[in-house]
């Protein structure tokens, strides 16, 4: 039973080893997947500053004329 204790100790230090030198040199073990750029989000209506704005102002003055927008 102690010979069997010994060799599982003896694997697991030779494994902490291996992975200790693999990363020193920058091999990478375990390999990451890098994260997915991000898709353009698309703005709302409710999230436009100028849209937002415009709304304020025909709150405030119902009658006002309504500015062009701009290109």
């Amino acid at each position: 039973m102690l010979k069997i204790l010994l060799v599982v100790a003896l694997v697991a230090v030779l494994v902490y080893l291996v992975v200790r030198v693999a990363e020193r040199r920058g091999g990478a073990v375990v390999r990451r997947r890098s994260p997915r750029p991000q898709p353009p989000r698309m703005v709302a209506p409710d999230d436009d500053e100028d849209f937002l704005r415009g709304l304020d102002r025909k709150r405030r003055d119902p009658e006002a004329p309504e500015e062009p927008e701009a290109p």
